[in-house]
């Protein structure tokens, strides 16, 4: 399972190369006016990642089936 799941998330990481979220920041409460910002931060996910998730999943992958 956790193999497949490895394989699974570096594909997606080679294929998107990253991923976006979204962060609230209070800016300021001035009475009962609250000012919020929201902040969109990107995190980059790099290629090694991808293709050592792929590589390791597909190890687990054949070492499992041999036990």
């Amino acid at each position: 399972m956790v193999a497949v799941v490895l394989v699974v998330l570096g594909i997606l990481g080679l294929a998107y190369g990253g991923f976006s979220y979204t962060s609230e920041t209070h800016k300021a409460d001035v009475g009962s006016l609250h000012l919020s910002v929201d902040e969109t931060k990107h995190v980059n996910i790099p290629v090694w990642a991808g293709i050592g998730a792929i590589v390791l999943g597909g190890v687990l992958l054949v070492t499992g089936r041999k036990r």
